[in-house]
């Protein structure tokens, strides 16, 4: 079995549901199993505030979990065309991982959300595609293959799975907004799968 880390961080909720998809996609995979964590909100002070296990939801990630992963979704809300803090600040605390090789030749994939349809997507999805190049992973995205890619009116872009919350913050995706992010995590662990020589 194919272990494939979905690592998160979520405010609202909306990035969690797409993490909750794309988890389901990679469950569609024979021989794929997807391990989903989360990573803890950054504290404004300099003093720890959140609790060592969450309230609910997955963990929080270890280093372990990135040593035992077979592939990457990695996902994270926007934040003004870039990934948020708490994400950022994880990556950040990863030079072990790179000096080690880590994650070198696995592959990954990024998703986010945003409250508008025009609220950088995109850009994060791209800038968080930078870190894991330098830690050497093989980026994934979504082929306009994907029936959903071309008639979304709402989330959905090649670079990864997204989501558009609106004003309201709502978690709730939308069906083309569910496809592709199962799309993704299929997607994501075929290539697996076959990196691993398994199919």
């Amino acid at each position: 079995m194919q272990e494939i880390l979905v690592l998160y961080y979520s405010h609202r909720g909306s990035v969690r549901a797409l993490a909750e998809q794309v988890a389901v996609g990679i469950h569609q995979v024979p021989g794929a199993a997807a391990r989903v964590r989360t990573v803890p909100r950054v504290s404004t002070v300099c003093e720890a505030v959140e609790d060592d296990i969450p309230a609910d939801g997955p963990p929080y990630v270890e280093v372990r979990d990135l040593e035992e992963c077979a592939g990457l979704a990695l996902g994270s809300p926007t934040r003004f065309g870039n990934m948020a803090a708490p994400m950022k600040y994880f990556l950040d605390g990863l030079a072990g991982a790179w000096v080690n090789g880590t994650l070198a030749g696995k592959p990954a994939c990024v998703f986010s959300s945003s409250a508008s349809l025009h609220g950088g997507q995109e850009s994060t999805l791209l800038t968080m595609m930078v870190p894991l190049l330098h830690h050497g992973m093989l980026l994934l995205g979504i082929p306009f293959s994907e029936p959903a890619l071309n008639g979304t009116r709402s989330g959905g872009t090649p670079y990864g799975a997204t989501h558009v919350a609106g004003a309201d913050g709502s978690p709730v995706l939308s069906a083309e907004e569910v496809e592709l992010a199962r799309a993704q995590g299929r997607r994501l662990a075929e290539v697996t799968l076959r990196l691993a020589g398994v199919r």
